[in-house]
């Protein structure tokens, strides 16, 4: 792809922003690329951009932690903590997204339906405040198509770290299985123990793909 100053202006992101709004430019152009600005040797920004949204979609990407976020290849430091701010910015001007309360297992699928059909097994958690409402959602780990590996720290230092009451966690099953396996049961009830130590509820644990959604709540 050749790089943003090769391009006509009337192509170029910045200018087609001023000129048809932000609504004419696809996401890898309106929230990385301008807020990228410059690529790096042999790749343009909207290189990177492209790269970096094959690899997370704009939810994960705006819920990963910063030293994550600065290690991708082509953001580093300075413009990790430009998408961070601009990610912050748009969840302020609406908080209601931020306050949203989860109450049920139907809650929290609505929350959770962006993995429902990925191709490798995704590990999910919600961090819910004293009321319920929504702090943040993290991705824990991505695995491949039939196993994740996920260790209780992983899971329980966002928690501590955004003060959350309570954790919901999530995968799903690239096969559409609704069943749960024995790993799964058994993650289940390791989660719910430290959980129980460090007096952070674990809620449920759900098994998200297309056809539906399955609790293991049964087994905390």
């Amino acid at each position: 792809m050749p790089k943003i100053t090769d391009l006509p202006k009337f192509k170029r992101p910045r200018e087609r922003l001023a000129l048809d709004g932000p609504q004419a430019l696809k996401d890898y152009e309106l929230l990385l690329a301008i807020l990228l600005r410059t690529g790096y040797a042999g790749k343009s920004a909207l290189d990177v951009a492209r790269r970096i949204l094959k690899r997370y979609s704009l939810k994960e990407l705006a819920n990963l932690e910063f030293k994550e976020l600065a290690k991708l290849k082509g953001v580093g430091v300075s413009r990790a903590t430009t998408i961070m701010a601009a990610f912050a910015l748009a969840k302020r001007a609406n908080p209601q997204e931020q306050a949203l309360c989860i109450r049920s297992a139907e809650d929290a699928v609505k929350v959770l339906s962006f993995i429902k059909d990925k191709k490798r097994e995704y590990f999910v958690a919600l961090y819910l405040d004293a009321e319920h409402k929504l702090i943040t959602t993290e991705t824990i780990s991505i695995g491949s198509l039939d196993a994740s590996l996920v260790h209780p720290r992983e899971v329980f230092y966002p928690a501590i770290k955004h003060k959350a009451v309570s954790v919901i966690v999530a995968h799903n099953h690239p096969s559409g299985n609704l069943t749960p396996s024995p790993n799964d049961i058994q993650l289940t009830k390791t989660l719910a123990q430290v959980g129980n130590i460090l007096n952070i509820n674990l809620l449920d644990h759900l098994i998200v793909v297309s056809e539906g959604h399955t609790s293991l709540k049964r087994f905390l």
